[in-house]
């Protein structure tokens, strides 16, 4: 279909339902004919459209790729991905739900580190005594590595989490994590605590569009923006 507009909305979870409901609010009510399990929907008050519901980091790669026109994802998922990536996609409308902060976490009873600054003085201690570096799980490796070397931090070595990050200092596969939070209360529940000045990103979900079909959009976006 000539100009027609896919749009990528989350597949699951809060940020799905919210994300039906910024629609909705835009009198754009997403219809499907399938069960649970489909992921297409579509407008039936905007008939060259379709919906097509993704995992949000997928929602990232495929505005990047100009498969899908329209997004609903978080701002941590788009800052964590390539340069490349991020330069084709443009944040249209930050939205206010999805709201989370991405933060560097270190177990309750590290009880003289407070700030990142005292965080950097143990590294230099693993390093010197243990011969090892301090290892930071995390799922965002590329956040979490552009904000410890602007604090000057450079003595640490990344491991790459899979799920439950909060986990990995008590089980030895990492001394402290980088993770991201809405409440705080799944990083308290494991005995873990925020750095003074360990926020790295204050996210949340983001209107986001593939710059390549920006002006074709546009009469779209006057709807929702």
């Amino acid at each position: 279909m000539k100009n027609l507009i896919t749009i990528g909305l989350p597949s699951k979870g809060r940020l799905k339902e919210d994300s039906i409901s910024f629609f909705e609010k835009n009198n754009l009510k997403p219809t499907s004919n399938g069960g649970e399990r489909n992921y297409f929907a579509q407008i039936d008050n905007l008939p060259n459209s379709k919906i097509i519901y993704l995992h949000a980091k997928e929602i990232i790669q495929r505005l990047g790729d100009e498969t899908i026109d329209v997004g609903i994802s978080g701002l941590d998922l788009l800052q964590e991905s390539s340069m490349n990536l991020q330069k084709k996609i443009e944040i249209k409308k930050k939205l206010d739900f999805g709201v989370a902060d991405v933060v560097v976490a270190i177990p309750n009873d590290w009880i003289d580190v407070q700030t990142v600054a005292d965080l950097e003085e143990v590294s230099f201690d693993f390093r010197d005594k243990k011969n090892t570096r301090l290892r930071v799980a995390t799922k965002y490796p590329n956040l979490t590595n552009n904000f410890l070397v602007s604090k000057g931090i450079t003595q640490y070595k990344l491991v790459p989490s899979l799920g439950a990050t909060e986990t990995y200092p008590f089980i030895g596969s990492s001394e402290i994590i980088t993770d991201i939070t809405s409440t705080g209360k799944t990083l308290k529940d494991n005995n873990l605590r925020v750095l003074k000045d360990g926020c790295i990103l204050n996210s949340q979900a983001c209107l986001l569009i593939s710059k390549k079909k920006a002006a074709t959009l546009r009469p779209f976006l006057n709807s929702l923006i």
